[in-house]
């Protein structure tokens, strides 16, 4: 037992020192330019920097997210394919029939690197200003009201059929081609209400062309302090953003995860990088293997019943 289990040290000391050896692959299921990009381009950066080794980004895009995140699914479990996933993990099983990959079966959970919160906005003209006006307005006028999304299953969409669910409102979707188009539309009045991120329109707020109404997580968001959040203006246990984060196959051996679990989390941890994030609309991650694990499988579990709720399905 002695021998067997110094064989067993010796052996993960070797590998650690051994990993990586050559370079690392960093799938990212997303175009270039993006806020999954930046993440994940992020991440290669530190993780190169830490281990004098290339961590190569790899654009990956297609079918929301799918195609990239199902070649990581795939990858041999040997460390040398990582990747970055978004809220998209968690809600792709309840959209798509065929998906080629099981969230929570199919990949080694890292951490969370960042949560993205969403504001609802409305027009500055909108009758309502709180969060409660817009409940009583939607229930007093069922099918008049509109929302923007940025397309059918995207986070924005899932955060107002949320928001339906537990207020029981009547909000028709009108789904757009991106942020971009919705806001325009929303600035002009063709559709009262929309989540956005908050980094897509802090400045429109600031601006005075859109109101910025309730934060969608659970806490404020530190750039917009006296903004309150859905669920202290009423909706209790509403939470929710998009969010981005690091796994790698199924399988891969736990000292393995650790050289890419423990720099990157030390990166997020730190002063600088939290300031920098949040300049860019997002709250820093850091969470251990096991605690992301058990946010992507109640993450899987809220959007699954949101879909069904909504009657969402996508091609």
């Amino acid at each position: 037992m002695v021998i067997a289990t110094a064989l067993a040290i010796a052996g993960n000391a070797y590998a650690q020192q051994q990993y990586p050896a050559k370079p690392v692959r960093v799938i990212i299921p997303f175009p270039p330019a993006g806020p999954t990009d930046i993440f994940g381009r992020m991440t290669a950066d530190i993780l190169s920097k830490t281990y004098g080794q290339q961590f190569v980004p790899d654009n990956r895009a297609g079918a929301g997210g799918n195609i990239g995140t199902e070649q990581c699914a795939k990858s041999p479990p040997d460390g040398y394919t990582i990747c970055i996933v978004t809220v998209s993990l968690s809600i792709a099983p309840a959209l798509f029939p065929k998906l080629g990959y099981d969230p929570i079966k199919d990949f080694t959970d890292v951490t969370l690197i960042a949560k993205v919160p969403s504001v609802l906005t409305v027009h500055p003209a909108f009758a309502a200003k709180t969060v409660k006006d817009i409940i009583s307005l939607a229930k007093a006028r069922p099918g008049q009201l509109s929302y923007a999304s940025t397309g059918n299953g995207t986070s924005p969409q899932m955060l107002m059929e949320l928001f339906k669910s537990m207020t029981g409102t009547n909000i028709v979707h009108i789904p757009y081609r991106g942020q971009a188009p919705a806001v325009v539309d929303q600035i002009s009045g063709q559709v009262q209400l929309a989540f956005n991120t908050a980094i897509g329109v802090m400045p429109l707020i600031q601006a005075g062309k859109l109101r910025a109404v309730a934060i969608s997580t659970r806490e404020r968001f530190p750039a917009l302090p006296e903004l309150p959040t859905v669920d202290e203006a009423g909706v209790k246990g509403f939470d929710g953003a998009s969010w981005h984060g690091l796994v790698m196959p199924a399988g891969v051996p736990q000292e393995v995860v650790d050289r890419i679990y423990l720099p990157v989390v030390a990166a997020l941890k730190s002063t600088a990088m939290k300031d920098h994030l949040l300049k860019n609309g997002a709250l820093a991650g850091g969470s251990t293997p096991a605690e992301f694990s058990a946010f992507i499988k109640s993450e899987t579990a809220k959007w699954t019943k949101v879909a069904q709720f909504a009657k969402i399905k996508v091609d």
